[in-house]
């Protein structure tokens, strides 16, 4: 499943005397912003059973509109569980995480006046149908678990009637079983799917030892957020931010125009394939070292060099790429699950005299400014600078960097269990390329990148990888 990394988080890696100095930049710009930030509290909506959709479910529901059988917005992922599974204590423990978060009940309508919302519902059972293949040969086994995993990844989602997760287990031996899971991205994100996984051990393992799981309550829900979402950036915090972006973007938005190898399709929808390298461990030391001479980090020197990679293989003087943050940055939403994440896009200026460390350095103070700028939602940004529109491209980037963290601690604490990660390649793409980097707990980074497979080579990617 797709995981994302906010830049405060990358922020708290840093040395005493790079906080320091971050600090600096940071100060009187991002002072007021912060406080209202910190102190604002968000309120219980006043109807339980309902809610106005935040910004970032506008465009989903829009797209969902569009194109209903479209996967490019399925978060997808599972794991393999090793061992004596305890299968009924599995499904309770879903059935706990979809009691305990609304998002994981709720479902859209359009309302009288042709706006949509969000509906609650109170009670919502959970389906785990389990599977036995562990009776076929090998052969017959593994083409039966492609199946199975492409028909669950694959089949559409109602957002109308839901449910917004579903969950499969297949066992596969007497002693191995895999756990499916496919949510719709309108009800969660990266960071909820961490959530997810850390809560779902929790709520096993005290499921097996006959104790009640003690999670920390929730202060709000999600559609408590969006309620107040709508309301805050309507009070004037929207157009404060949104001068800044105006600035920061300018009038012309220029589409960044790769090289393909074939031409592109007029409604934009592509397949997507993947090239993954791993990045050399002196080439990150070095990446570090630099980072941290000029106060920066190593999500910002590995965005500074992917800036530079578009320039070579574009020429473009300007160019914008879309950067995922966690928006996570109000206590009381860190532990729902929901869809925060809102998408920034950050600004390069490059020409043929432009230095690596130049560039370093832009890099970072974008990235501190639109950080201390955070709140403004991708679609009002859109809408306030309305950029030429097209199915055939995204509009304001057509590029994505993620900088992503794994946090496999969870997975040692399922009781009697082994457990492994399971990831599964992306079907449709979301973007012409997307580069993926993943920093291991060891750290080590792997770099891939994700690619319209209709428009590019393999060859073609590998050598820009």
């Amino acid at each position: 499943m797709p995981e994302l990394h906010d830049i405060s988080e990358r922020r708290a890696s840093l040395s005493a005397e790079q906080r320091a100095r971050l600090k600096e930049r940071l100060r009187g710009a991002s002072a007021g912003m912060q406080q209202q930030a910190g102190t604002s509290t968000i309120p219980p909506r006043p109807h339980r059973d309902r809610a106005p959709l935040s910004f970032a479910q506008r465009r989903q529901w829009f797209l969902w509109k569009l194109d209903p059988a479209r996967t490019a917005y399925h978060l997808s992922g599972g794991l393999v569980l090793g061992g004596q599974l305890d299968t009924d204590a599995l499904r309770a423990s879903l059935q706990a995480l979809v009691d305990r978060h609304e998002s994981l009940r709720t479902v859209f309508r359009e309302a009288g006046d042709g706006e949509a919302e969000q509906v609650i519902r109170e009670a919502v059972e959970v389906a785990l149908p389990c599977i036995d293949l562990s009776t076929l040969d090998a052969d017959a086994r593994d083409a039966a678990i492609r199946r199975e995993e492409h028909r669950i990844r694959a089949e559409p989602f109602d957002l109308t009637h839901g449910p917004l997760m579903r969950a499969v287990l297949l066992k596969t031996d007497a002693r191995t079983h895999r756990l499916l899971v496919v949510m719709h991205h309108i009800v969660s994100d990266g960071w909820s799917v961490q959530l997810t996984l850390d809560e779902l051990a929790a709520l096993y393992a005290a499921r097996v030892h006959g104790q009640a799981a003690v999670l920390p309550a929730l202060p709000v829900q999600y559609a408590d957020y969006a309620v107040w979402q709508n309301q805050w950036l309507d009070g004037g915090e929207g157009e404060r931010q949104l001068v800044w972006w105006r600035d920061q973007l300018g009038t012309g938005q220029p589409v960044i125009s790769l090289q393909t190898d074939r031409p592109r399709n007029a409604d934009g929808r592509y397949g997507s394939a993947r090239v993954t390298v791993a990045l050399p461990g002196d080439t990150l030391d070095r990446l570090r070292q630099s980072a941290a001479s000029e106060g920066a980090t190593l999500f910002m020197a590995l965005l500074a060099g992917f800036n530079a990679l578009l320039f070579r293989h574009t020429g473009q003087t300007d160019a914008r790429v879309g950067v995922p943050i966690a928006n996570r940055n109000r206590a009381d939403t860190a532990g729902v699950v929901g869809f925060f994440v809102n998408t920034q896009v950050l600004r390069s200026q490059i020409d043929a005299r432009t230095t690596l460390a130049q560039l370093l350095v832009q890099t970072r103070d974008t990235a501190i400014g639109a950080q201390t700028h955070q709140d403004l939602p991708f679609e009002q940004l859109v809408g306030a600078l309305r950029p030429e529109r097209s199915l055939s491209a995204n509009p304001l980037f057509q590029v994505m960097f993620n900088h992503v963290r794994r946090d496999h601690r969870s997975l040692a604490e399922w009781p009697g269990v082994s457990v492994e990660r399971l990831d599964f390649e992306e079907e449709d793409a979301q973007f012409e390329l997307t580069l993926q980097t993943l920093e291991f707990e060891d750290g080590r980074v792997e770099a891939s990148f994700l690619y319209a497979d209709e428009l590019f080579d393999r060859e073609t990617v590998e050598r820009m990888a």
